[in-house]
C-alpha cells in the first residue's frame, strides 16, 4: 500500500520536476548569462538537494512501474513475493540513484 502511494506521489514530483526541465530549457535558448543563472541555481546546495531527489523520484517510479505492469499481466500476488518487490523496488531506486549520480560527478571531473 504505502508502495503505490510512494508511486503516486513520486509521479507528482516528476510533474513539477518538468517545470526545471523547461527552465533549463528557457535559460539556454535565452543565452549565456540566463544559462549561468540557472547552473549557479542547480550547483547550489538547495539545488543540488532537489536534483537528487528529482533523480530518486524517477528511480523509484520507474523501477515501481515495471512492478506495476508484472502486477497487471498476473504476477507476484503472493504476500511474500508482494513485499519482496516492493522491497527491490525502493533499494533498486536508491542503488540507480547512486549509480546514476557517480556516472554523472565521474563525467564532469568531480564537479
Amino acid at each position: 500500500m504505502a508502495t503505490s502511494i510512494l508511486h503516486r506521489a513520486t509521479g507528482v514530483i516528476l510533474s513539477i520536476g518538468a517545470l526545471l526541465i523547461a527552465w533549463a530549457l528557457t535559460a539556454l535558448a535565452a543565452g549565456p548569462d540566463a544559462w549561468a543563472s540557472f547552473i549557479a541555481c542547480a550547483r547550489s546546495p538547495l539545488g543540488f538537494l532537489i536534483l537528487f531527489g528529482w533523480t530518486w523520484a524517477f528511480a523509484y517510479h520507474l523501477l515501481n512501474g515495471i512492478r506495476h505492469l508484472v502486477q497487471d499481466a498476473g504476477f507476484g500476488f503472493k504476500v511474500q513475493t508482494f513485499i519482496r518487490s516492493s522491497w527491490t523496488s525502493v533499494i533498486g531506486s536508491l542503488v540507480l540513484t547512486a549509480l546514476i549520480w557517480i556516472v554523472a560527478m565521474m563525467s564532469r571531473g568531480g564537479a
